[in-house]
């Protein structure tokens, strides 16, 4: 750790103008303890504060309204362009700047993954959601520079069984991953939760996407994966911020590039369905606060 050591009577790494013992000296100390112990712990930049947590809520507000309102009109018929629309325009008029659109090329501000889509998919006017199909629409925002993200599964229609177990099931592990977060627990603490009921459902876990830090970036460290174990991983400490997204498939975990997907869409490898629920999570000094869902 090369973070800069701090006297006393020091201004605060954390930018709030208190003098260091009145604000995070006892933090950092108690960081020492457990790194000192073996563990990973988070740098200063993977901590928040009061204010950028303010602003990360207000930027989650509007990504709730969004897919708040397309949760109101999805339907079969429709292609997954209009919902691009609907992201687009929502998403401007109450000010904020879809976080997706023109990131590292991606085309459009919303990403829509379709069935065996595990994530990124990207809307076309030629993907028109049918009575059976299940859709994931993950939106993204920025507001007065700060970034949220969540996204939901829905049903189109009526689905099979096993769509509509899959798409509960996946619900059910971003729930107990949360009830897992809480200050001087485990990254792995939340994993194991997440992977053991997909597992226990007889569905499994895709390894090689995650979860991320968020916030002041799109996506930031720490990376949050969902196959680890119990006390292991990076320790949480309060004021991270990160998404809790497993993506749970019906199938093998193993996912590869669709050849169509314009460096973009990842597909299961066998072709079965897959899903995912996404929301951003505060770590707080007494639990956790979900900031977006």
């Amino acid at each position: 750790m090369s973070e800069k050591k701090l006297g006393r009577n020091d201004p605060c790494w954390c930018g709030s103008q208190k003098k260091y013992k009145h604000c995070h000296m006892e933090f950092d100390e108690k960081l020492d303890h457990f790194r000192r112990e073996g563990h990973t712990v988070p740098t200063h930049e993977m901590i928040k504060t009061p204010e950028q947590i303010e602003g990360i809520r207000q930027s989650s507000k509007i990504n709730i309204a969004v897919l708040d309102l397309v949760a109101q009109k999805i339907h079969a018929g429709m292609t997954t362009e209009e919902i691009d629309k609907i992201v687009y325009d929502e998403t401007t008029r109450l000010g904020g700047i879809p976080a997706p659109l023109n990131y590292e090329g991606f085309p459009k501000s919303v990403c829509t993954s379709v069935n065996d889509q595990v994530c990124h998919g990207i809307p076309s006017d030629k993907v028109v959601l049918k009575d059976g199909d299940i859709i994931n629409v993950d939106v993204s925002t920025i507001y007065n520079g700060y970034f949220s993200d969540s996204s939901r599964m829905f049903c189109i229609g009526e689905v099979s069984e096993n769509a509509a177990n899959l798409v509960k099931v996946a619900k059910e592990c971003v729930e107990l991953g949360l009830a897992e977060v809480k200050p001087w627990g485990f990254l792995g603490d939340i994993a194991q939760a997440i992977s053991d009921h997909a597992h226990k459902n007889g569905y499994t876990i895709v390894r090689e996407i995650g979860g991320h830090g968020i916030g002041l970036e799109f996506h930031e460290d720490p990376w949050v994966g969902y196959v680890g174990k119990r006390g292991t991983d990076m320790m949480l400490a309060p004021g991270m911020v990160f998404t809790i997204e497993p993506m749970v498939n019906e199938g093998k975990h193993n996912v590869r590039m669709d050849e169509n997907g314009q460096d973009w869409i990842v597909v299961t490898s066998d072709g079965k369905l897959s899903a995912q629920w996404e929301i951003t999570v505060a770590v707080t000094e007494d639990g956790y606060e979900v900031l977006t869902y």
